[in-house]
């Protein structure tokens, strides 16, 4: 097989690797598309844990059924599929346990025209999307539905902030908010995004940094029952101010650090919740593909790059700015079973 094989800090090339054969209870898929998230970034820079070179990066997958292990069950085979990255989540939906990992640093991942999975972890692609929206559901949609639904238990009068409109996360969090009829409103740094957001729903949207714009935000829309938030850094602060009494504000990430200076007396005088959220379970990965079937979610694809071109996807995806996923298109032709 060909594959994306990250071999150092900064270093990566395409490679020719054996097939890989499917084990006990295993599928091996066929790719026709994978994503990128931010953490195959911090992989290639090294700055993610237990990284160990050389190692093939991606989570997130979609493609066909070539070839099944001993027990997996034998109808997946020849079926079109999306590959859920959450490995060994454990028995407790409230927490992952001990064994959980993420597909695409320890096990090999999807930068690949091949990937061996349990099958445990296959759903059928629905027929409305593409490949490339396909592949760009799993991680990114996973993680929002964990942060939105189940963390922060959003339901019917919620109004919700989503931080950082744009990235895959946090559009994610925008659809299924807006599929289920919550009022939701948006930050950015480009009142383009903001805009792009609207048509995909959204209420409004406020640019972060301008000075007062909490303020803003707080005069335009009221306080918000639910935040979701995936940055943290400096303008925490102003999140506990936009809670409402009462509010859920749900952590999924901090790609700014951590805040600084949060007053604590705000939190607890005001009742309000701060919940972690990482990936999710497999209840989470089963409603939340449930609820993109029964709602035609489409996931949002901001550029397409074939496999050769890896460097060039990891280029934009550092560079940020994007609106949606980066998706790496794997030829038709590599599809053969092996």
């Amino acid at each position: 097989m060909r594959a994306l094989q990250i071999t150092g800090l900064n270093e990566s090339s395409l490679v020719t690797l054996p097939d890989p054969v499917p084990g006990p209870g295993e599928a091996l898929v066929a790719l026709r598309a994978a994503a990128l998230n931010h953490r195959d970034v911090w992989i290639k820079i090294g700055q993610y844990a237990g990284i160990t070179y050389p190692c093939i990066p991606g989570s997130d997958g979609a493609g066909t059924v070539v070839a099944l292990g001993e027990g997996a069950d034998p109808s997946w085979l020849g079926r079109a599929v999306i590959i859920d990255p959450a490995l060994g989540w454990g028995r407790d939906t409230r927490a992952q346990g001990p064994d959980f990992d993420i597909l695409g640093l320890r096990r090999p991942g999807t930068l690949a025209t091949h990937v061996r999975v349990p099958a445990t972890l296959l759903v059928p692609k629905p027929e409305f999307l593409s490949w490339d929206e396909a592949a760009a559901l799993p991680l990114a949609g996973l993680t929002a539905w964990r942060a939105l639904l189940t963390r922060a238990a959003a339901k019917h009068g919620d109004r919700v902030l989503v931080t950082g409109i744009g990235g895959g996360v946090a559009l994610f969090v925008l659809q299924f908010a807006v599929a289920s009829g919550l009022e939701t409103w948006v930050t950015s740094s480009s009142p383009d995004k903001i805009a792009q957001a609207v048509r995909l729903g959204a209420r409004g949207g406020f640019v972060y940094g301008r000075p007062g714009w909490a303020a803003a935000a707080t005069a335009a829309a009221g306080q918000f029952t639910v935040i979701v938030d995936g940055a943290g850094g400096e303008g925490f602060g102003d999140l506990i101010d936009l809670a409402a009494p009462g509010g859920r504000i749900a952590l999924y990430g901090a790609t700014r650090g951590n805040p600084p200076g949060i007053a604590l007396r705000k939190i607890f005088w005001r009742q309000l919740s701060l919940l972690g959220s990482t990936m999710g379970s497999p209840a989470d990965w089963a409603a939340m593909t449930r609820f993109v079937n029964a709602h035609w979610i489409k996931p949002v694809v901001a550029a397409t790059f074939p496999l050769e071109q890896a460097a060039e996807a990891f280029a934009l995806m550092e560079a940020g700015g994007q609106f949606g996923k980066i998706v790496l298109q794997i030829a038709e032709s590599a599809q053969e079973s092996p």
